[in-house]
Protein backbone atom coordinates (compact mmCIF):
# COMPACT_ATOMS: atom_id res chain seq x y z
CA UNK A 1 0.00 0.00 0.00
CA UNK A 2 1.64 3.39 -1.07
CA UNK A 3 2.79 5.84 1.77
CA UNK A 4 -0.13 8.37 2.62
CA UNK A 5 1.14 11.74 1.24
CA UNK A 6 1.82 14.23 4.09
CA UNK A 7 -0.58 17.48 4.00
CA UNK A 8 1.72 20.39 3.60
CA UNK A 9 1.84 22.83 5.34
CA UNK A 10 1.06 20.80 8.75
CA UNK A 11 -0.08 22.78 11.80
CA UNK A 12 2.99 22.87 13.78
CA UNK A 13 4.52 24.43 10.11
CA UNK A 14 1.86 27.16 9.90
CA UNK A 15 2.64 28.04 13.24
CA UNK A 16 5.77 28.37 12.35
CA UNK A 17 5.86 30.16 8.94
CA UNK A 18 3.10 32.70 9.48
CA UNK A 19 5.28 34.10 12.48
CA UNK A 20 8.28 33.93 9.85
CA UNK A 21 6.89 35.20 6.89
CA UNK A 22 4.82 38.05 9.30
CA UNK A 23 8.09 39.25 10.71
CA UNK A 24 10.17 38.73 7.19
CA UNK A 25 7.35 40.70 5.35
CA UNK A 26 7.00 43.55 8.04
CA UNK A 27 10.98 43.91 7.71
CA UNK A 28 10.84 44.14 4.47
CA UNK A 29 8.31 46.56 3.74
CA UNK A 30 10.24 48.75 6.91
CA UNK A 31 13.49 48.59 4.95
CA UNK A 32 12.37 49.25 1.38
CA UNK A 33 10.90 52.30 2.74
CA UNK A 34 13.37 54.96 1.41
CA UNK A 35 12.82 56.95 5.37
CA UNK A 36 15.11 53.44 6.21
CA UNK A 37 18.44 54.85 4.84
CA UNK A 38 18.16 57.95 7.10
CA UNK A 39 18.36 55.95 10.17
CA UNK A 40 21.20 55.37 12.41
CA UNK A 41 23.59 52.53 11.11
CA UNK A 42 23.28 50.38 13.89
CA UNK A 43 19.47 50.25 13.80
CA UNK A 44 20.18 49.42 10.00
CA UNK A 45 22.24 46.61 10.49
CA UNK A 46 20.21 44.85 13.12
CA UNK A 47 17.24 45.44 10.58
CA UNK A 48 19.03 43.85 8.06
CA UNK A 49 20.55 41.69 9.90
CA UNK A 50 17.32 40.27 11.69
CA UNK A 51 16.20 39.75 7.73
CA UNK A 52 19.04 37.12 7.11
CA UNK A 53 17.78 35.56 9.95
CA UNK A 54 14.44 34.77 9.74
CA UNK A 55 14.97 34.07 5.71
CA UNK A 56 17.42 31.15 6.86
CA UNK A 57 15.25 29.62 9.28
CA UNK A 58 12.53 29.45 6.65
CA UNK A 59 15.06 27.65 4.08
CA UNK A 60 14.32 24.92 6.61
CA UNK A 61 10.80 24.16 5.28
CA UNK A 62 11.01 21.66 2.47
CA UNK A 63 9.00 22.67 -0.29
CA UNK A 64 11.22 26.28 0.03
CA UNK A 65 14.04 23.74 -0.25
CA UNK A 66 11.87 22.15 -3.55
CA UNK A 67 12.29 26.03 -4.86
CA UNK A 68 16.12 26.33 -4.41
CA UNK A 69 16.01 22.70 -6.25
CA UNK A 70 14.27 24.05 -9.02
CA UNK A 71 16.30 27.33 -9.49
CA UNK A 72 19.36 25.57 -9.44
CA UNK A 73 18.02 23.24 -12.21
CA UNK A 74 16.39 26.11 -14.42
CA UNK A 75 18.22 29.15 -13.55
CA UNK A 76 21.97 30.48 -14.26
CA UNK A 77 24.06 28.07 -11.90
CA UNK A 78 24.60 30.38 -9.34
CA UNK A 79 21.39 31.71 -8.49
CA UNK A 80 20.35 29.06 -6.37
CA UNK A 81 23.54 29.11 -4.44
CA UNK A 82 22.97 32.90 -4.10
CA UNK A 83 19.73 32.40 -2.59
CA UNK A 84 20.89 29.28 -0.13
CA UNK A 85 24.86 29.16 0.29
CA UNK A 86 25.44 33.04 -0.24
CA UNK A 87 22.70 34.25 2.43
CA UNK A 88 22.91 31.48 4.42
CA UNK A 89 27.12 32.47 4.66
CA UNK A 90 25.96 35.99 5.48
CA UNK A 91 23.44 34.53 8.34
CA UNK A 92 26.04 32.52 9.80
CA UNK A 93 28.98 35.25 9.91
CA UNK A 94 26.57 37.78 11.59
CA UNK A 95 25.53 35.46 14.65
CA UNK A 96 28.44 33.26 14.84
CA UNK A 97 30.12 36.99 15.48
CA UNK A 98 27.90 39.40 16.81
CA UNK A 99 30.85 41.99 17.49
CA UNK A 100 29.59 44.38 14.98
CA UNK A 101 27.72 47.49 15.20
CA UNK A 102 27.38 48.34 11.21
CA UNK A 103 27.55 46.56 8.08
CA UNK A 104 30.66 48.19 7.16
CA UNK A 105 32.70 47.29 10.38
CA UNK A 106 31.87 43.40 9.45
CA UNK A 107 35.14 41.95 8.96
CA UNK A 108 36.98 38.43 8.97
CA UNK A 109 40.23 36.48 7.73
CA UNK A 110 40.49 32.97 8.13
CA UNK A 111 42.44 32.90 11.18
CA UNK A 112 39.57 34.62 12.99
CA UNK A 113 36.57 32.27 10.82
CA UNK A 114 38.46 29.38 12.13
CA UNK A 115 39.23 30.68 15.83
CA UNK A 116 37.87 27.10 16.93
CA UNK A 117 37.68 24.30 14.20
CA UNK A 118 38.74 24.78 10.70
CA UNK A 119 35.99 23.39 7.93
CA UNK A 120 33.02 24.41 9.76
CA UNK A 121 30.38 25.65 7.14
CA UNK A 122 31.68 29.75 6.87
CA UNK A 123 35.00 28.60 6.16
CA UNK A 124 33.88 25.62 3.68
CA UNK A 125 32.12 28.77 2.00
CA UNK A 126 34.51 31.20 1.57
CA UNK A 127 37.09 28.42 0.81
CA UNK A 128 34.93 27.41 -2.20
CA UNK A 129 33.96 31.08 -3.27
CA UNK A 130 37.75 32.22 -3.26
CA UNK A 131 38.48 34.37 -6.39
CA UNK A 132 35.22 33.67 -7.91
CA UNK A 133 33.86 36.12 -10.27
CA UNK A 134 31.84 38.77 -9.33
CA UNK A 135 28.02 38.51 -10.51
CA UNK A 136 26.20 41.38 -11.59
CA UNK A 137 22.11 41.68 -10.75
CA UNK A 138 19.37 44.43 -11.15
CA UNK A 139 16.45 44.36 -9.17
CA UNK A 140 13.05 46.29 -10.49
CA UNK A 141 11.21 47.67 -7.35
CA UNK A 142 7.60 47.75 -8.57
CA UNK A 143 6.80 50.37 -6.42
CA UNK A 144 9.27 53.14 -6.85
CA UNK A 145 9.69 51.95 -10.47
CA UNK A 146 13.42 51.93 -10.36
CA UNK A 147 16.66 49.57 -10.83
CA UNK A 148 19.11 49.04 -7.98
CA UNK A 149 22.06 47.71 -9.40
CA UNK A 150 24.39 45.27 -7.22
CA UNK A 151 27.77 43.42 -7.66
CA UNK A 152 27.67 40.08 -5.32
CA UNK A 153 31.24 39.89 -4.74
CA UNK A 154 33.29 36.88 -3.51
CA UNK A 155 36.17 36.67 -0.96
CA UNK A 156 39.75 37.41 -2.10
CA UNK A 157 43.09 36.47 -0.12
CA UNK A 158 40.92 34.37 2.33
CA UNK A 159 43.09 31.71 1.43
CA UNK A 160 45.50 34.05 2.77
CA UNK A 161 44.60 35.07 5.87
CA UNK A 162 44.08 38.55 4.36
CA UNK A 163 41.07 40.93 6.09
CA UNK A 164 37.57 41.06 3.92
CA UNK A 165 35.02 43.39 4.57
CA UNK A 166 31.66 41.50 4.22
CA UNK A 167 30.73 45.44 2.44
CA UNK A 168 33.73 44.52 -0.25
CA UNK A 169 30.75 41.50 -0.98
CA UNK A 170 27.92 42.66 -0.75
CA UNK A 171 26.90 46.92 0.12
CA UNK A 172 24.79 47.47 2.58
CA UNK A 173 22.07 49.87 0.89
CA UNK A 174 22.27 47.84 -2.67
CA UNK A 175 22.76 44.73 -1.12
CA UNK A 176 19.86 44.64 1.03
CA UNK A 177 17.64 45.47 -1.45
CA UNK A 178 19.38 42.80 -3.80
CA UNK A 179 18.78 40.51 -1.03
CA UNK A 180 15.47 41.32 0.16
CA UNK A 181 14.34 41.24 -2.93
CA UNK A 182 15.16 37.76 -3.98
CA UNK A 183 14.69 36.37 -0.87
CA UNK A 184 11.15 37.41 -1.25
CA UNK A 185 10.86 35.94 -4.87
CA UNK A 186 11.89 32.60 -3.20
CA UNK A 187 9.29 33.14 -0.20
CA UNK A 188 6.24 34.19 -2.54
CA UNK A 189 6.31 31.13 -4.00
CA UNK A 190 4.35 29.33 -0.98
CA UNK A 191 1.71 32.31 -0.58
CA UNK A 192 -1.54 31.24 -2.01
CA UNK A 193 -3.31 34.89 -2.09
Amino acid sequence: MPKKETLRPDDSEKQFLQLAYNRFYDLFDEIDADSFWEKDELYRFSMIRECFLVYSEILNYEPIQWIIKHIKESRPPMEAKIGKEYFNFIRNLLVHFPFFTKWSEVCFNKSLINWCGVSRSIDKFLSTYEGHSPIKYRVWNVKKKEFTYVTIGFPIGYLLDKKIFLSSMLPEKEGAVFSLAFMKNILDTQIEK
